[in-house]
């Protein structure tokens, strides 16, 4: 069996891991023209569903490279006010379990973990433009350059602008949810560091600003320095012997993002880069405490950026065919609950799963490919609902309107305040947030 992937992203390279690992054929068309194209993007939070799906298709000794990649583990949960008066603080468990263990680890370097040891199976500089079903039951590929590729069953992992998406699905819909997001990353100095409290520098917080501004902040520490070299000794065995690390631009960085609803931020702010862009995101945090605002200013500008937050409509199941999607291509999702690449995670490992099955004839590939999707789509489009509903990722969140906003505001504090305090809610928080993440 001849597996066709178009997109090396996460969703799309752990299915491959696996595949290959199982000794079934397969091919990944990438459109970054090589490995060092594509270093964008901050945070990932992998939480156990991630963790799972890595160790079951990546090889040992490259999740243990995952795993030695990972920055350093938030050891608190913040809600802070804009003038970083601390609202709650919630203890994380510290986990080191493989599987039952939350991690923080950078787009870009996951990116590189992913490619590890694919280079027979990456094919880059690959714009997808189309596909045919042939008459034999195969399915073909065509590609920008001219060129073509022919298997039996083609994978979407293409994100949320799936062009195979747009083909073979054409009423399947990425709405606007009214919500402008911008992200920036600062180097972690001893001057960014001493801007930060010991429980903000070492935790997530979570900013419930006035004016119906919303903040995330997170500090990402690595295991190497600002050359490369591994700060401990105990890890430069696995480090020294990774080929990925000289790819990856990835050092020490704080990540602080800031948004809101469209009406507050100026038109086409999703369209402005550098300096401009950390313009805007400073006169929306105009009312923050200057150790904010000093973030903003001493931030990168080339990795500033800004969109508008888009979800996926949910669509009806389908007739199976020998096209399938994973991922973003079909399940966009708000990052309201960070659960979009580990949800991709969840679908790699189970079209895996079936597509082993298939090449070992333990059931028609038809078959396998509509087991697949049949518990696919109602666990995705869950996590899309419930990631809408979160962290006003919605532009019709109350915290956004002028006159409820104060109300909405005043009471996600005094809950989270209430919470943090009383023992009985703060453990079902966490038990929760626990609950949620490991789903």
């Amino acid at each position: 069996m001849r597996v066709i992937i178009i997109g090396g992203g996460t969703g799309g390279m752990c299915l491959a891991h696996g595949l290959k690992r199982a000794g079934v054929s397969v091919a990944v068309y990438e459109r970054y023209g090589s490995r060092r194209d594509g270093l964008y993007g901050y945070r990932v939070g992998i939480d156990p569903t991630g963790n799972r799906a890595l160790r079951q298709c990546l090889p040992p000794e490259l999740f243990d490279t995952f795993v030695a990649t990972c920055a350093r583990t938030p050891r608190h949960f913040n809600i802070l006010t804009q003038s970083m008066r601390s609202t709650a603080s919630f203890a994380l468990p510290d986990s080191t379990d493989a599987i039952d263990s939350e991690r923080s680890v950078s787009r870009s370097t996951l990116r590189q973990v992913l490619l590890t040891g694919m280079d027979d199976v990456v094919h880059h500089g690959k714009v997808f433009t189309r596909y045919e079903q042939n008459s034999d039951g195969t399915v073909t590929a065509f590609f920008a350059d001219g060129s073509s590729a022919t298997g039996d069953i083609l994978v979407a992992a293409d994100g949320t602008r799936s062009a195979v998406r747009r083909q073979f699905l054409p009423h399947a819909k990425i709405h606007d949810t009214g919500v402008t997001a911008i992200a920036t990353k600062t180097a972690l100095t001893p001057e960014t560091r001493a801007l930060l409290g010991d429980e903000v520098l070492n935790g997530l917080s979570l900013v419930f600003g006035t004016k119906g501004m919303i903040g995330m902040l997170h500090v990402m520490e690595f295991k190497w320095d600002a050359d490369g070299r591994p700060k401990n000794p105990a890890d430069a065995a696995l480090l020294d012997s990774w080929s990925g690390l000289q790819f990856d631009n990835t050092r020490d960085y704080i990540n602080l993002s800031i948004w809101s609803s469209h009406q507050h931020f100026p038109d086409g702010a999703e369209k402005q880069r550098g300096r401009e862009l950390i313009d805007t995101a400073l006169r929306a945090a105009g009312n923050w405490h200057p150790n904010l605002r000093r973030l903003f200013e001493l931030s990168d500008p080339d990795a500033a950026f800004a969109l508008r937050i888009g979800t996926s409509e949910p669509v009806e199941p389908w007739p199976t065919t020998t096209i399938t999607l994973l991922g973003d291509a079909i399940h966009t999702m708000t990052p309201g609950q960070g659960v979009g690449a580990n949800t991709a995670l969840r679908d790699a490992a189970l079209l895996c799963r079936e597509l082993v099955a298939a090449s070992r004839g333990e059931k028609p590939l038809l078959t396998a490919v509509g087991d697949y999707e049949a518990e696919m789509l109602p666990y995705g489009f869950a996590r899309v609902a419930e990631s809408l509903n979160n962290n006003g990722t919605s532009g019709d969140d109350p915290l956004y309107r002028p006159v409820t906003g104060r109300l909405a505001l005043l009471a996600a504090r005094t809950f989270f305040g209430l919470t943090s305090r009383i023992p009985a809610l703060r453990r079902k928080f966490l038990d929760d947030l626990r609950t949620t993440r490991a789903a």
